[in-house]
C-alpha cells in the first residue's frame, strides 16, 4: 500500500507517517518547509517534495499508484494535490480515516486520551507503563518522547494509544475502547465558536467510547455519564513526579491500566514505575542548566506549569509567547491570577496562526492589562535584549521557562545555552 502525506512535516502527520512506516506502507510526501518532523521521516529514506506543485505526486503517481492521500488539517480545499487525487479517483481524508482504517486492519482497541490539558503527557504515561511492563503496544502521541518515536506500530500488540485531539473534531471520529478525558476547559474557539459547542463534542466523544475515565469535576459537562468512572482524588501522596497536575494525569494512567488489566498484581512495583516517567518534549523540558521549555499557552495550563516550577524553585522567570489572536480574544480575562508564582514574566506578541483577519490583534499592553500583578511583565520581543536579560536572570539563580506554541520553542534552543 502506497500512502502521500500533505503536511508529512506536521505534528500529527509525521508520526503517523512513521507508524504507516512500522506497518510495512510504502510512504511518501509533500511539505511547505524543513522541520524536526520531515527530518524524522527522511532519516527512515522517506521521499518528500517541498515544492508547492502537484509535479511529484504526478511522478510518483506513475511510477507506482498512490492508493490513498492523507492531508493536514490545515491544507486548503484547492491544494492542487488534493485536486490531483481528486481528479485521479485517489481516495482521500484528514489523519482520522487513515486511524480508522489502521485499527481496523491490524484489529487493535483503542485507548484514547482526550481533554484540554494534559493529553499528550497522559497519553506519554500510558505508554511508559505499558512498554515498562513489556506489554506489546502500538501508540500515537502528538509529540517527542524521550524512551521511544512518537508513534509505533507493535505487530503482537492488542491495544492502540492514542492522543485524541479535539481541534478540528479530530476526536469524534473514533469510537475507542477504553477513553480519558483529562479535563474540559474551553479552548480553539477557531473549532468551537461558543463554548457549549465545545462541551457538547465532548459530551458526544464519551458516548461514543465504551468506557471513559475522568474526574468528578467534570461530571456536569458530560451528560451521557453511562459507564464512565468518575475518579474523586489525585494520587499525591503515592506518586512523587514534580507537578500537581503530572500527578493527577499519572493517576488517569494508572487508572487505565486497572480498566484494561483488573486489578494491578503488583501495585508497589506499578507505582515506581511511574515515578520514574521521564517526561515528554515540550512539556517542562529541561534544554539547558536551569531553562525549560513548555507548551503551555492557556491560563489553565500556565498556572499548572508555574506550580510545577514552584516546587523547584522560587525564582521562576517565564518568558511567555500567546498562541493564536482568535484564542486571546476568548481567553484574556483568564489570565487574572495565572502568574502569581512567577517572579519577572516576559512577555511577547501573539504568534499568529489560523487567525480570523476580520479580528483585531491584540497587543501585549491589551492583554497585560488583564493580569492581577502586571508590575511582574515586561513587553519583549524575540531580539538580543531579550537574550542578555535572561542571561542576567540565569547568572542570578533564576529558573528560566519559555512558554507558548509558536516560534518561542526553537528561539530558547538557539540563545540560552547559557
Amino acid at each position: 500500500m502506497h500512502i502521500y502525506f500533505v503536511g508529512i512535516g506536521g505534528t500529527g502527520l509525521s508520526p503517523l507517517a512513521q507508524l504507516a512506516l512500522d506497518c510495512g506502507y510504502e510512504v511518501s510526501g509533500s511539505d511547505l518547509q524543513h522541520s524536526f518532523g520531515t527530518d524524522a521521516v527522511e532519516k527512515r529514506n522517506v521521499s518528500v517534495n517541498y515544492h508547492e506543485d502537484c509535479d511529484y505526486l504526478e511522478k510518483l503517481h506513475r511510477e507506482k499508484p498512490v492508493d490513498y492521500v492523507v492531508y493536514t488539517a490545515a491544507c486548503k480545499p484547492d491544494d492542487t494535490e488534493l485536486l490531483f487525487a481528486k481528479i485521479n479517483n485517489i481516495p482521500f481524508g484528514k489523519r482520522d480515516s487513515f486511524i480508522n482504517t489502521f485499527v481496523e486492519q491490524k484489529k487493535l482497541k483503542m485507548l484514547a486520551v482526550a481533554g484540554t490539558h494534559g493529553k499528550t503527557t497522559t497519553t506519554a504515561m500510558a505508554v511508559w507503563l505499558f512498554k515498562q511492563q513489556n506489554i506489546p503496544i502500538s501508540y500515537l502521541i502528538g509529540s517527542n518522547i524521550s524512551f521511544g518515536p512518537a508513534s509505533h506500530y507493535q505487530e503482537e500488540s492488542e491495544y492502540f494509544i492514542y492522543e485524541a485531539d479535539e481541534f478540528d473534531k479530530n476526536f469524534l471520529h473514533y469510537n475507542p475502547f477504553i477513553s480519558i478525558i483529562t479535563n474540559i476547559d474551553y479552548d480553539h474557539p477557531d473549532t468551537y465558536p461558543v463554548k457549549d459547542d465545545y462541551y457538547k463534542a465532548f459530551d458526544q466523544f464519551a458516548s461514543q467510547s465504551k468506557y471513559v475515565i475522568t474526574w468528578k469535576n467534570e461530571d456536569s459537562k458530560i451528560k451521557n455519564t453511562n459507564r464512565i468512572n468518575f475518579l474523586e482524588r489525585s494520587l499525591d501522596s503515592e506518586i512523587n513526579l514534580v507537578g500537581a497536575h503530572n500527578r493527577s494525569n499519572m493517576t488517569l494512567a494508572l487508572s487505565l491500566m486497572q480498566y484494561v488489566f483488573g486489578d494491578l498484581h503488583n501495585y508497589t512495583e506499578m507505582l515506581e514505575i511511574a515515578n520514574l516517567f521521564p517526561g515528554t518534549q515540550r512539556r517542562f523540558e529541561k534544554i539547558s542548566e536551569n531553562v525549560y521549555s513548555d507548551y503551555a499557552h492557556h491560563p489553565t495550563e500556565i498556572a499548572a506549569t508555574l506550580q510545577l516550577a514552584s516546587e523547584l524553585s522560587d525564582k521562576v522567570v517565564v518568558v511567555y509567547q500567546p498562541h493564536q489572536n482568535i484564542r486571546q480574544h476568548e481567553i484574556k480575562a483568564l489570565y487574572k491570577n495565572c502568574f502569581t508564582l512567577a517572579t519577572k514574566v516576559y512577555w511577547l506578541p501573539t504568534y499568529l496562526s489560523r487567525e480570523n483577519p476580520q479580528l483585531a490583534v491584540l497587543t501585549p499592553q491589551e492583554l497585560i492589562f488583564f493580569v492581577n500583578n502586571p508590575e511582574k511583565i515586561i513587553e519583549s520581543l524575540l531580539d538580543d535584549t531579550l537574550k542578555q536579560n535572561l542571561q542576567k536572570n540565569h547568572s542570578e539563580g533564576d529558573l528560566i521557562i519559555g512558554m507558548g506554541a509558536g516560534s518561542i520553542d526553537q528561539w530558547m534552543r538557539s540563545n540560552t545555552n547559557f
